[in-house]
């Protein structure tokens, strides 16, 4: 088994979290969607830097190649990047809401090795030290397995839409932590 160390992504990361993101949407999720709703995936994904900013955002390396990212966030904003129009800051209530599990993304030739689990263990630990005791994301479709293994159960399916019409197939769930 492979040994992965974490790190608090900076905004200095940014550029090189982009193309992770990008690379992993295309090879990972992009087979298993249309390009009309891979296109869609690209508006409802992406890099929020609001979670930079809350120090909420794990890179992930092995040794020193970096393998993924992800993060955990204590804000409204349940998924999408900088640009996704669903955006609110405003801060949750740990003794009513569920922290969000946020923007996990993979290299693809790591895909599979427990680096989305580190992801969400990580996010879940430090959730759970503000007293949230559940979490939600928005799971893709190549998510969706991975989120289910973790204990995960869908609440709700969820068509996104762009402003151009075009869509993509989620799925809203969540865990007790």
């Amino acid at each position: 088994m492979k040994e992965f160390t974490h790190r608090i992504a900076t905004y200095e990361d940014i550029p090189t979290i982009e193309v992770l993101m990008e690379l992993s949407i295309n090879q990972l999720l992009g087979p298993l969607l249309s390009a009309e709703q891979l296109e869609a995936s690209f508006d409802s994904m992406g890099l929020d830097d609001q979670l930079i900013k809350d120090g909420t955002y794990f890179m992930i390396f092995c040794d020193e190649v970096f393998v993924g990212c992800g993060g955990w966030s204590n804000r409204e904003t349940l998924f999408g990047g900088n640009h996704t129009p669903n955006r609110d800051d405003n801060f949750l209530d740990p003794l009513k809401d569920s922290a969000r599990i946020r923007a996990m993304y993979t290299h693809p030739d790591w895909a599979r090795q427990g680096i989305g689990s580190l992801v969400m263990h990580l996010g879940e630990n430090a959730a759970k030290k503000l007293g949230f005791k559940k979490c939600e994301l928005m799971a893709t479709q190549s998510g969706k397995l991975l989120y289910e293994t973790q204990g995960y159960e869908p609440i709700e399916d969820i068509l996104y839409k762009t402003e151009t019409g075009k869509t993509v197939p989620m799925i809203r769930m969540e865990k007790i932590i």
